[in-house]
């Protein structure tokens, strides 16, 4: 699970023509939910070796963000842990190892996973960091491939994929392929547009007393 959430701070085309909406309705999503919450789950599965059955590991918690700065997961089972920006800094809590990581948030979070779900406000601020691609419709919902621009990325590639409800685009699933081909699947549930009692003070973070600060 560690290595899932650093993979946040880090298929074949289904019969038919790839959405020409889904591009556009990637910028609805960054344009119109200025804020969100969501329940999420979290399958990570290693590269796959020669001879050797792979099982993914399964992890689940909760997704809240206020653009353009603020974001948190909070990782419930099986083992708790929090990766938090608070508009400064990127937090990662590990209640098992009793560790905090502390990084500036500005230094971090240009190309990764984050950028693209919780802190750009349009397709061209996505586009300074990410080549864009829109794919086919599949599992019933509109598809975007986000390939990094840096050369020494540590992500080969991120799908999105998006589900229209009413006048909203919702976030229902991202697919995130590290550098070392390990591959992590998020899933939404509930996810809530713009809700009225989500605001700056729930992105603080305070170390708890005891727990080791580590500044990089």
């Amino acid at each position: 699970m560690r290595q899932a959430a650093c993979a946040l701070l880090t298929l074949t085309l289904s019969t038919g023509l790839a959405s020409a909406g889904s591009l556009d309705t990637l910028e609805s999503f960054l344009k119109a939910t200025k804020s969100g919450r969501a329940d999420f789950t979290q399958v990570v599965t290693p590269p796959a070796k020669a001879g050797q059955a792979v099982r993914g590991k399964t992890s689940t918690g909760t997704f809240a963000f206020v653009r353009p700065l603020r974001f948190r997961f909070d990782y419930q089972k099986p083992f708790p842990m929090a990766i938090v920006a608070d508009g400064q800094t990127l937090w990662l809590y590990d209640a098992d190892l009793a560790q905090v990581t502390a990084r500036k948030q500005a230094q971090t979070l240009g190309s990764t996973p984050a950028a693209l779900v919780a802190t750009a406000a349009d397709l061209g601020a996505l586009q300074k960091e990410f080549t864009l691609h829109a794919e086919a419709d599949a599992e019933g919902l509109q598809w975007v491939q986000a390939t990094p621009k840096a050369r020494d990325s540590a992500l080969q590639s991120v799908r999105l994929g998006l589900r229209l409800e009413g006048t909203f685009a919702l976030l229902a699933k991202l697919e995130i392929l590290d550098a070392l081909g390990q591959r992590s699947v998020l899933s939404f549930d509930r996810f809530e547009v713009n809700p009225v009692n989500l605001g700056a003070a729930q992105f603080n973070f305070v170390p708890p007393p005891g727990v080791d600060v580590v500044r990089p």
